[in-house]
């Protein structure tokens, strides 16, 4: 036994009586796992180690919401276009912030350099392009009727591309301000716009998620075909492989036709190649929740990702090398290790994906919820906008000093008596330092303690936060140089108190009703029971009028005298649960046990040893499986009442007439249940159904009439059934 696992049973002895047996032990060591919580200024590599991220330092804060686009000013500043204001902003080195310009219109999605230093501005809606002069002065050089102005780029001969929507034109507008259409891609919206190492324009639209290079005589080429809802940005590497980040903030939309208004020339038809995609990717796996399954999106695909990055080979082939369930791509870079910086939302996190590893380190969260925008600068830097706030950030290439982790909240179900906590770290001359905090409700607020003092013994401290319903924890990781240390594994371990096991239901099933084990190999098995004679009883499969059983409990057929209970039990520390059944006639007050120590929640009942009446059954579920002998709870139900009858009918056989007009005036009874079925045969003949007197059998006792006619003097046989299927027959002469 590890020490760790030893000195959390001895922190626990003292508190057996009050709580359950077993220790529960929270460990955090995947990188799924660490993504759970709150990193800051630290990394999460796709190993599951937190190490010291790249130093992130907010440049500038705006007073604008959302910021869409960010590029560089000659004076070694930027130019950013914002959201909800239609302001272009100009940000010093230093981080002082102005307005440049203040549209019209509520948006400015993209920016764009002009060959003269000047600023191109695209806004929307109403979309138009602005030309903006170094002292903000504005004059409008395209406006289209396009609601959407969403990409700007510049050729090196100074044409100006404008990438648009609602109906997804593509426009080439020249030096003196003349634009026309130039490619129309037929999806809903244009959405980014490059250009290839052959100074083909390559573009991506939305509705769909498609990648299309377009040569200089505005002929369109499709290179990916994705099955996301949009293409938002567009990266040429050196190697002349194109990077795409694809994303679907719902289910992505059919790959038809979406544009309302489609006039495409035949010099503009574009070709579909058949191109394969191999799924090579980096899994980042959302694991706050598990949503329900989606449709496909299209018919004989899968449901993609949220987000993805895929690479377009030189060749036309591509592959997927980073997908996430949680966080969608808004745009990438590419260093000069050919690793990308994946820019995301709505946490603010920033990956670092390597796609000839496959693996994909968290560099880190901005303080903001979307990473909209990725500048890259001098030195190996980077510099973001983000929205949800608007700000600036400066991503540095060397490490911080320091870094902090925040752990996400366990919720132990219960108030419970805290265990040890221990870890795993490679200290490289650094250090770790690890708190605890509880309280009791589920998002940490004032209410909760604070911070414990910092733990010392990485092989085991016990926790001296105290007891409550909520934990987590907290690491500070400090470097040394350009040293970081390796946090690798936390373990905690709390023995929560115990709770009363549930029964949730119970199904009594009708009279009769069996289930064959599942899995039998060999003669007729009845699951839940365990009677003697079961060899000898006769199963008639497939009555008629009787539902298929669920699979789990094999076939459904008829037994009488048999009655099964089905029920289902919940235990919120997951124990495991035995029951016990007892059952009691109405009307008695003692209970009396049928079957201790069942280890399934089913049991078949021969009710051939009880007389018949009313009776109830309880259910008790016992966690003693789990727990000491002192500590095990026992949760019961009772189910609704049954009827046991195994009595058949009786039948009374009446005055009989003579020929011609003969009659044989029968009454049958039954104690407990009506009758259900009479049927007569004259002197060995079929089975004739005959209704009661009164027209309906549904009466404890009925009185019948049996026609006889000129065979008055003949042998009359009668079977009677009654509700539970018990059935008598009797004869007259």
């Amino acid at each position: 036994m590890n020490r760790t696992l030893l000195s959390a049973l001895c922190v626990f002895t003292t508190a057996a009586l009050a709580h359950a047996a077993s220790a529960t032990f929270w460990i955090v060591a995947t990188q799924a796992e660490f993504l759970k919580g709150d990193a800051t200024s630290l990394s999460v590599d796709s190993d599951g180690r937190l190490s010291l991220g790249p130093a992130l330092e907010q440049l500038a804060e705006t007073s604008a919401p959302v910021l869409w686009a960010v590029i560089p000013a000659p004076d070694g500043g930027y130019y950013v276009g914002s959201g909800n204001e239609g302001k272009v902003f100009r940000v010093t080195k230093d981080g002082r912030s102005s307005v440049l310009f203040d549209a019209a219109e509520l948006e400015v999605h993209a920016l764009a350099t002009a060959p003269d230093g000047a600023i191109y501005a695209g806004t929307s809606p109403d979309g138009k392009v602005y030309r903006l002069a170094p002292d903000g002065r504005a004059t409008v050089i395209f406006d289209p009727d396009d609601k959407y102005i969403w990409a700007l780029a510049v050729d090196p001969k100074g044409a100006l591309f404008v990438a648009t929507g609602e109906r997804g034109v593509i426009y080439r507008v020249t030096s003196d301000g003349t634009g026309a259409p130039f490619y129309r891609t037929r999806a809903t919206h244009a959405l980014s716009l490059t250009f290839d190492r052959e100074g083909h324009l390559l573009a991506g639209t939305g509705t769909p998620g498609r990648v299309f290079r377009i040569d200089a005589d505005g002929r369109g080429f499709v290179l990916l075909d994705s099955p996301h809802r949009e293409v938002r940005a567009l990266r040429v590497a050196d190697s002349g492989s194109v990077y795409v980040a694809a994303l679907s903030d719902r289910p992505a939309a059919s790959g038809g036709d979406t544009s309302s208004d489609r006039v495409t020339p035949d010099s503009q038809r574009t070709t579909t190649p058949s191109v394969s995609t191999e799924i090579t990717a980096i899994a980042i796996v959302d694991t706050s929740q598990a949503g329900a399954g989606s449709p496909p999106s299209r018919e004989g695909r899968p449901q993609p990702a949220k987000g993805a990055i895929y690479r377009i080979l030189t060749d036309g082939v591509s592959d997927i090398v980073w997908t996430s369930e949680a966080d969608l791509p808004y745009d990438l870079a590419i260093d000069a290790q050919n690793r990308l910086l994946v820019a995301t939302g709505s946490e603010g996190r920033l990956y670092r994906a390597q796609p000839t590893l496959l693996s994909a380190t968290l560099l880190g969260r901005v303080g903001a919820q979307q990473v909209t925008a990725v500048l890259p600068v001098a030195d190996g830097q980077y510099v973001l906008a983000t929205a949800n706030p608007g700000k600036l950030f400066r991503l540095s290439a060397a490490r911080a000093a320091k870094g902090t982790y925040e752990s996400d909240v366990r919720d132990a179900s219960t108030v419970a008596s805290w265990g040890t906590i221990s870890w795993r770290a490679v200290l490289n001359g650094g250090q770790v330092e690890i708190a605890t905090r509880t309280g009791n409700t589920a998002t940490p607020d004032d209410t909760w303690s604070d911070w414990s003092p910092t733990y010392r013994n990485a092989e085991g401290d016990r926790i001296v936060s105290p007891k409550a319903r909520y934990l987590q924890w907290r690491a500070v990781l400090t470097g040394n140089g350009d040293a970081s240390p390796l946090l690798t594994s936390v373990t905690t371990a709390y023995l929560p108190r115990n709770l009363r096991p549930e029964v949730t239901g119970i199904t009594v099933h009708p009279s009769g009703t069996v289930f064959q084990k599942p899995f039998s190999t060999g003669e007729f098995e009845i699951a839940g029971f365990d009677g003697e004679g079961v060899d000898a009883r006769q199963a008639q499969t497939n009555q008629p009028g009787m539902p298929q059983a669920a699979p789990l409990l094999g076939r459904r057929m008829y037994q009488k005298g048999l009655q099964t209970f089905v029920w289902k039990a919940e235990d919120a520390n997951e124990d495991r649960l035995q029951y016990d059944v007892f059952y009691r006639r109405e009307g008695d007050a003692t209970w009396k046990p049928l079957k201790r120590g069942l280890p399934d929640p089913i049991v078949v009942w021969d009710t051939s040893m009880v007389p018949d009446g009313t009776y109830v059954a309880k259910i008790a579920a016992s966690d003693a499986p789990s727990n000491s002998p002192g500590t095990a709870l026992t949760g019961e139900r009772e189910s609704s009442s049954f009827e046991v009858d195994n009595t058949p009918p009786r039948v009374v056989f009446g005055e009989r007439t003579p020929a011609p007009a003969g009659r044989l005036r029968v009454s049958v009874r039954d104690d407990h249940s009506p009758i259900q079925r009479v049927e007569y045969s004259i002197e060995g003949d079929r089975w004739r159904v005959i209704y009661p007197v009164d027209g309906i059998p549904d009466s404890r006792v009925e009185e019948f009439e049996i026609e006889l006619g000129e065979g008055a003097g003949r042998t009359v046989t009668i079977r009677a059934t009654d509700a539970m299927n018990n059935t008598a027959t009797m004869t007259a002469r």
